[in-house]
């Protein structure tokens, strides 16, 4: 069976797949790794979901990268 974006632990290595889903779990990780002000926008979802190759580390980089606060900014 495939990852559970539920109930499965998610680190920053965990890959971005075509079964990826918004969930509380993902949102839970997300807000540790960029604080607070993380939420998604329309924008950024498009980004996450575009097929290219990426862990949701990388999706907290691009987060804080659009901010200006991460360490690519």
């Amino acid at each position: 069976m495939g990852f559970d974006w539920h109930s499965d632990t998610i680190s920053r290595q965990t890959p971005v797949t075509r079964t990826y889903r918004n969930t509380q779990n993902v949102r839970r990780f997300l807000k540790a790794e960029c604080g607070d002000a993380f939420k998604f926008d329309r924008a950024f979802m498009a980004w996450v979901k575009d097929s290219s190759d990426k862990t949701i580390g990388d999706v907290a980089d691009e987060w804080l990268r659009r901010r200006g606060v991460g360490p690519q900014a």
